[in-house]
């Protein structure tokens, strides 16, 4: 029997990958395009999921915010959206704190507020005479100014900062060939380097990838005044409204299809899902490096590409909710100078413990919780401490190239055929059965509860209700984001790999290979250069972003 041949087709279904079906179905209406994806939801590290017996609250197992002031693509790609969208289905959001002052800050063993930071002989740290007094930010601004000078002047934008640091040199050496780290280190004391990982709450951005992308990185998304965004209906709701505006003008999506390779011959590509052999006039590879690295060893295109796709190093990210029946966290408040009692209730805290992070969870409408059944964003790890888990939880495996899911996964689109696109009634309908698949191993459960005891400076351990996990160094994602490697010259990197062989319809795109890595930013920045390249058209007019602002803590 003859292959099924159909003309677009885009492998992975995030956000790059249904945006960019969504923009070329208006642009070939009469074209057959299928969105390959192959898990059984579409979102990719979007994914937002209902807590049992907690209506107003959604966990944002991956991607949680968004940068409103300088995150131009996201921001009109909600609005435009939003246009076609009735009233009740529109997508919203709310204010998204993170630095709360009354917040606590547990380092090296000593329990502080994060407003501790400005009285240097509160911290457990020897830092220097410029360094005391400053918190994580401030120390990391400071140090970039050293090394790149004017470059966080507020009247910048960000693509201004980016032609700084790629022009940029440091001692003689241009500073895409410098490690981040390499050049703190040389302008900061060791001390404050420690002190800005712990309390940051990071690992990974402060480690050694490119300088000329890790610094305007790093003004864009810590060393500002962020105005951040989460999603009233969680971020998942983005790319399911997209494939659902695809899927309502003729295209398909299809689920569980997991591409072990292809072969371009005869001017097309031959497509091998697991057995089942599809022809395609074009292929776009909407995915991350990880997964495109599981493609190379079936896929000979992809091996003559090997240095592009190299380019980048995965970053390993960790989430662990846990819910409980009353917001506890809120009497490790503290009572200030007028008598009245501050209570810990919204943002987060921070610690070096292997938890780092723990967001006080708001409810749908950004408010936080001051009673009821309540959520916490238990766990938020990056880099090395994610390592931590791997030793409470069932052993990784290379269960991706065998049979194509996690497989305590559990289809939302119940009754439906998978080869057909679902139909999607609502962003509801799609979260309320998945917090189950992601369940907290008991082990990992105890041990969470155990470091949420410490880091709060309770003589008891709260009940956890229910607990959900989503490590994304698992295949076939690899790391929660992607860095760029020290001496790649990513803008050229970013604008070749897009279309990476001539006189070869192959396209890629997605979050690894763009400026804003680690963000749906970046996702929607590679797709718009990508299907410029394949539509032969010119990038539509970017609008600027906000000017910069030094961070205050």
């Amino acid at each position: 029997m003859a292959n099924e041949q159909i003309d677009i087709a885009i492998v992975g279904g995030g956000v790059s990958g249904v945006y960019s079906a969504w923009k070329l179905q208006k642009e070939f209406p009469g074209q057959k395009i299928v969105v390959f994806e192959g898990s059984d939801h579409i979102g990719g590290r979007l994914l937002s999921v209902k807590p049992p017996n907690i209506p107003d609250m959604v966990a944002e197992l991956g991607g949680m915010r968004i940068l409103e002031n300088n995150q131009f693509r996201i921001v009109k790609l909600i609005d435009d959206l939003n246009a076609l969208l009735p009233a009740d289905k529109k997508i919203t959001t709310y204010d998204f704190p993170v630095d709360e002052s009354q917040n606590i800050a547990y380092l090296r063993g000593e329990f502080l507020r994060l407003f501790d930071f400005a009285i240097p002989d509160r911290i457990p740290y020897n830092l220097s005479f410029l360094e005391a007094g400053n918190g994580p930010g401030t120390i990391i601004v400071n140090a970039i100014e050293q090394i790149v000078p004017g470059i966080t002047d507020e009247s910048l934008n960000e693509e201004q900062r980016r032609e700084m640091a790629r022009n940029a040199t440091f001692d003689g050496v241009e500073l895409y060939n410098w490690g981040f780290w390499n050049l703190l280190y040389r302008v900061i004391s060791s001390e404050g380097y420690q002190f800005s990982i712990d309390a940051g709450g990071y690992d990974s951005t402060l480690l050694n990838w490119n300088a000329a992308d890790a610094i305007p990185w790093y003004l864009s998304d810590f060393g500002i005044s962020p105005e951040y965004k989460g999603f009233t209906n969680g971020f998942q709701q983005v790319p399911i409204v997209l494939a659902q505006f695809f899927q309502e003008g003729g295209g398909e999506i299809r689920l569980k299809k997991k591409l072990m390779g292809f072969e371009f011959t005869g001017g097309q590509f031959v497509l091998d899902f697991n057995g089942e052999k599809i022809n395609a006039g074009k292929l776009i590879l909407a995915m991350p490096r990880r997964s495109l690295d599981l493609l190379m060893p079936e896929s000979e295109a992809l091996k003559g590409i090997q240095p592009l796709i190299s380019s980048v190093t995965p970053r390993p990210l960790f989430k662990l909710f846990t819910t409980y029946g009353s917001p506890w966290w809120r009497i490790s408040g503290y009572t200030n100078a007028e008598g009245k009692f501050v209570p810990v209730q919204s943002g987060r805290s921070v610690t070096d413990l292997p938890v780092r992070q723990t967001y006080y969870w708001p409810k749908r409408d950004g408010t936080p919780a001051i009673s009821g059944p309540s959520m916490l964003l238990a766990s938020y790890d990056d880099g090395s401490n994610t390592g931590f888990w791997d030793g409470l939880r069932p052993q990784r495996s290379a269960a991706w190239r065998k049979s194509g899911a996690r497989a305590a996964m559990v289809n939302p689109f119940v009754g439906v055929d998978d080869k057909k696109a679902p139909v999607i009634n609502g962003v509801d309908a799609r979260l309320n059965q998945t917090w189950a698949q992601y369940e907290a191993p008991e082990r990992m459960v105890e041990e969470i509860g155990r470091q949420l005891t410490q880091m709060h400076d309770l003589d008891y351990t709260p009940e956890i209700r229910a607990a959900a996990f989503r490590d994304w160094g698992e295949d076939p994602f690899g790391g929660g984001w992607n860095s760029w490697n020290i001496g790649v010259k990513s803008w050229e990197v970013r604008d070749k790999i897009v279309h990476p062989i001539d006189n070869c319809p192959l396209y890629i795109c997605g979050e690894a290979y763009s400026d804003a890595q680690g963000w749906v930013e970046g996702a929607l920045q590679t797709a718009d250069i990508m299907l410029a390249s394949l539509l032969n058209k010119p990038l539509p007019a970017s609008k600027q972003a906000r000017p910069v602002a030094a961070a205050t803590s």
